[in-house]
């Protein structure tokens, strides 16, 4: 099997994301609501430790992305890792097919779920101003509002992504810069009067791991669902106006801003809250509060309902473009493979908005049955489709450097120990939840949605349509000629 140049017809996709777009896009995905508020159960287990838990997994997103972007650049494809999975295991019967399918259907059902539990989180901070209507109502308009942005064109819902994720990074500088100048005892604001506590509550609360070793080892278990989304932006390649440029571009400033924004952020807001006090329930806001800055609930509240808007419009996105990859493989009904005259596949947007609409009327009707498993499932199901990604990089490169070595403008780092690394890594995160008492039920969902998805491939194998007649090759211009 070798590597070869090969035309493609176009996929009828728009190439209209631009550089601003693809590096925002990529940045908003990794800042997302639970950076803001998801946080507090890391630090309220771990201590200040928690820096150690948002390090571990953060190192281990950084790893994958840098995987994501070295197989980006040198195939760029619709439908990013999905096509990768499956070139990746071409050389087995079978193989290709069923990585595929499972690495595309479970990263769609993880953006749907995603768009409904954003609806209702948005649903409920919108109603911090409007307490007066029904959530319900507010939820709907926040998803028929996004849901319109993404149908007009992928430019649109590029530059609504760009100024969502434009305000959650603009907060976390400002946060960062003003938090270190508290902590330092430079603090401007001499009116109120506040001493800066310093690094005191690093220690002065029970010790920096005042719990031991196993809660950080459980918190990063946790955070690991907080980084998830920064490889949207190998799936937006396809859309790009120079895919390889903005992936290889985008890809690195994540790398070198992520840590930067989660383990700063987290450090500061624990040097200036006690990691044990009733108030890191809110680390941000609280952190703002002990900084004596008015309004702080308002502040954060707004700067929270951005992340969540980012994340239901990315959700949308994510999951309809995965839908659209899935149709041309005949792993989904052809039906949704129509796009509008602005290129943009509208009946897959439709369907998983639709999924959305469902969960969320569960989240009122079921919220501790139905909706609790979706929410309980869908985080494992994310760590399932890294270990693929890094397993597809760890075949596809050596083929690469066998076949077609020019196409490795950007190269995994210390290839292939780091790629073990963080395939051990990801394993050992999957193992640990069965030995965590509060994430073995997610650890149980995320399996039992996996083995929903190997009989659905059985079925659809034995009594689907054969898939269309298409190059070997899912990838721009390589294909696979045995």
């Amino acid at each position: 099997m070798h590597l070869q140049e090969d035309r493609q017809p176009s996929s009828g996709l728009q190439h209209c994301l631009k550089q601003r777009h693809m590096t925002m896009i990529a940045l908003g995905g990794v800042i997302g609501a639970g950076l803001f508020v998801g946080s507090s159960v890391v630090i309220q287990s771990a201590g200040p430790a928690a820096i150690l838990s948002f390090l571990i997994t953060g190192g281990l997103v950084v790893l994958v992305m840098r995987m994501l972007g070295e197989m980006a650049v040198a195939m760029p494809a619709v439908g990013s890792f999905y096509e990768y999975a499956r070139l990746a295991f071409s050389d087995r019967p079978g193989g290709g097919a069923l990585a595929g399918f499972l690495t595309g259907w479970m990263y769609w059902y993880f953006w749907v779920i995603v768009v409904a539990v954003e609806t209702v989180a948005g649903a409920k901070l919108v109603a911090f101003w409007l307490p007066d209507v029904p959530q319900w109502m507010l939820g709907l308009g926040l998803i028929v509002l996004l849901t319109l942005t993404n149908l007009v064109s992928v430019k649109s819902y590029g530059e609504f992504e760009f100024w969502f994720a434009s305000i959650k990074v603009a907060a976390i500088i400002v946060f960062l810069f003003l938090g270190t100048l508290f902590v330092l005892g430079l603090w401007p604001m001499a009116a109120v009067a506040i001493a800066s506590p310093g690094l005191v509550h690093f220690t002065a609360h029970g010790g920096f791991a005042p719990n031991g070793l196993v809660p950080v080892l459980t918190g990063a278990v946790a955070a690991t669902g907080f980084y998830f989304g920064a490889e949207i932006v190998t799936i937006a390649a396809a859309e790009a106006a120079e895919p390889e440029k903005a992936v290889a571009k985008a890809t690195n400033s994540v790398i070198t801003r992520v840590l930067v924004f989660y383990v700063g952020s987290i450090l500061l807001v624990v040097a200036i809250v006690p990691w044990n006090s009733a108030a890191i329930a809110t680390p941000y806001v609280s952190a703002l509060a002990a900084m004596g800055i008015p309004g702080a609930a308002q502040v954060m509240n707004a700067i929270v309902l951005t992340a969540v808007l980012s994340a239901l419009n990315s959700g949308l996105y994510a999951s309809s473009r995965m839908l659209f990859a899935l149709t041309k493989r005949g792993d989904a009904p052809q039906a949704l493979t129509k796009l509008s005259r602005n290129g943009v596949p509208v009946r897959a947007i439709l369907v998983g908005t639709l999924f959305g609409y469902a969960s969320v009327v569960m989240s009122y009707v079921s919220p501790d049955r139905v909706f609790q498993f979706l929410v309980d499932s869908y985080g494992t199901v994310a760590i399932f489709v890294y270990v693929l990604i890094a397993v597809s990089q760890l075949r596809l490169r050596a083929r690469l450097e066998r076949e077609a070595p020019e196409r490795l403008r950007v190269r995994m780092w210390c290839y292939p120990y780091l790629t073990y690394v963080a395939i051990v890594g990801m394993v050992g995160i999957v193992v640990a939840m069965a030995f965590i008492p509060e994430q073995r039920q997610p650890l149980m969902l995320g399996v039992v949605s996996l083995a929903v998805l190997v009989v659905a491939y059985g079925v659809r194998s034995r009594f689907g349509r054969p898939a269309p007649q298409v190059p070997p090759s899912p990838l721009a211009r390589v294909a696979v000629k045995r």
